[in-house]
């Protein structure tokens, strides 16, 4: 397949992309290289190969839920801008 500037500009208009002619003519040449590329690995015979959605095997992030000491009221506030009766003081922002 082969990518024109025609193909190029089309995407760019689906987009709303303004492009120069520097650029089309830059795009037009990475994606006909990018088509190319592809094309050289629909070659590859991945009859045996299982269908994947990912290359790294899926580990659990879960952890088991145990009670610890959390962080002390100060040692929250330490480095808050404001702060007030023991909570985080912030400014208005709905007038």
């Amino acid at each position: 397949m082969s990518i024109t500037k025609k193909d190029v500009l089309h995407v760019a208009d689906l987009a709303r992309l303004a492009l120069t002619e520097k650029e089309i003519d830059l795009y037009t040449g990475q994606l006909q290289r990018i088509l190319s590329y592809v094309e050289k690995l629909s070659e590859l015979d991945t009859s045996g190969v299982a269908p994947t959605t990912t290359t790294v095997p899926p580990e659990t992030a879960f952890r088991e839920d145990r009670v610890t000491p959390s962080l002390a009221q100060e040692d929250a506030l330490r480095n808050a801008p404001l702060s007030e009766k023991g909570c985080f003081k912030v400014p208005k922002i709905i007038e």
